[in-house]
């Protein structure tokens, strides 16, 4: 099958680990042809990379991350279908696709999935990632009445649209399909299917010498419980409530708390460790990505923050890396998701509320005082390599465009 690929992460290599490149490199490996639409985040001019049974076209201004004020962000983000659909007219006029897979964010990408359907009448599967416009409205990023009324009924009506014009729609978890269902009666309920996110699925837990290495290395203690979070820092993460946490956890004598990573609220933390100078604290910015994942394997629990605020159900995907370093997992979520839960019934870690920093210290304290951290690291290996293996996508997505073919 030729398969089109539209993404708003840049593609940079796809032979490196993650969510979306090692689906990508799934099919490819399965004899199928895949077009990736990418941006770049440079300077340079749009380009064509090809790599085995793959073709990356790569655009030059499509991604707005970066781009300075709302207004500005939206009228990027609005463009953004129209400008993959220009770019696939141009560059992939020749070529007839069978399936069409693409992420939310953003929904905007609808333009361009609707002319290959009606193109090439090729199969549309949409991976919920994010429920957009409902996560800005719930961090108080866009607003339902006033000025803002008919931008939040633009983007409802795109939304709506989006699925549509979908053949499957592959939700994170139970939650999101339950979530996603009861705001849109409208959608069938045998359209809406369990696609976790995935990766392709490897050890990367470390030897205990290696990792009393690499934390001499990088200045974090050997004789105390280190607790990693890594990632974006932004809006979703609530990173007020994650700076709170850490001045709770001050006084506490057996933690120490690693965090990397980049986004919109980096700043607000690296206030904090400069005006404060906490011992129990180190802050670095965004490491590359392999050597992040050797430090990560270094610590001893991951670390989950949602905005407590989020009425819609988020499933980070950054909990993977955790599991494959074998890091049991502390979650501080909403009450809409369920990625707590599924961590607790699959015995790899805790949850709290995100909106206490005191249920945060409690959850610190249980999971030290299980005794079971090393238990708990080898049972979300486990669990990931069962249910959340990029083989498993592959085969979920197939038996969808399948089903079809044999009607």
């Amino acid at each position: 099958m030729n398969i089109l690929f539209l993404t708003l992460s840049e593609i940079t290599d796809v032979r490196e680990h993650g969510v979306y490149k090692d689906l990508i490199r799934e099919f490819a490996a399965n004899g199928h042809h895949v077009y990736v639409v990418s941006p770049l985040t440079d300077n340079r001019q749009t380009h064509i990379v090809s790599e085995d049974n793959m073709e990356i076209l790569r655009l030059k201004n499509v991604k707005n991350r970066g781009i300075i004020g709302r207004v500005q962000k939206g009228i990027a983000a609005v463009m953004t279908g129209r400008t993959f659909r220009s770019g696939i007219k141009k560059y992939f006029s020749d070529v007839k696709f069978d399936l069409v897979l693409f992420a939310t964010p953003p929904i905007t990408l609808y333009h361009a999935v609707k002319y290959i359907k009606h193109r090439d009448r090729a199969f549309c599967y949409l991976m919920l990632k994010d429920i957009f416009p409902q996560n800005a409205v719930d961090l108080r990023l866009l607003r339902t009445d006033g000025a803002q009324a008919s931008v939040y009924a633009y983007f409802k009506k795109l939304e709506s649209k989006l699925y549509a014009v979908s053949d499957k729609i592959g939700c994170m978890s139970e939650a999101n399909i339950r979530y996603l269902l009861s705001q849109h009666p409208e959608i069938p309920a045998s359209k809406a299917e369990l696609l976790p996110n995935s990766l392709e699925i490897c050890d990367q837990s470390v030897p205990e010498a290696e990792r009393i290495r690499l934390r001499k290395k990088y200045g974090l203690p050997v004789d105390k419980t280190v607790l990693v979070y890594g990632g974006n820092m932004g809006k979703p993460q609530n990173i007020p409530f994650l700076i709170e946490c850490l001045k709770k956890e001050a006084d506490n004598p057996d933690t120490f708390y690693f965090i990397a990573g980049s986004g919109a609220d980096y700043s607000l933390l690296n206030r904090y460790v400069q005006e404060y100078r906490p011992a129990h604290v180190k802050l670095v910015r965004r490491l590359p990505r392999q050597e992040y994942d050797k430090l990560l394997a270094a610590c001893d629990i991951g670390l989950l923050f949602l905005d407590y605020r989020f009425t819609i159900p988020n499933f980070p995907s950054r909990v993977l890396t955790y599991m494959q370093a074998r890091l049991p997992v502390i979650a501080c979520t909403d009450n809409a998701t369920d990625i707590g839960d599924v961590i607790e019934n699959g015995g790899f870690g805790v949850q709290c509320r995100s909106d206490d920093p005191a249920h945060f210290s409690d959850a610190v304290g249980r999971i030290l005082r299980s005794g079971r951290l090393s238990r708990m690291g080898d049972a979300g290996y486990a669990y990931a390599a069962e249910h959340y293996s990029v083989h498993r996508s592959y085969q979920i997505i197939m038996e969808s465009v399948n089903e079809v073919s044999v009607h």
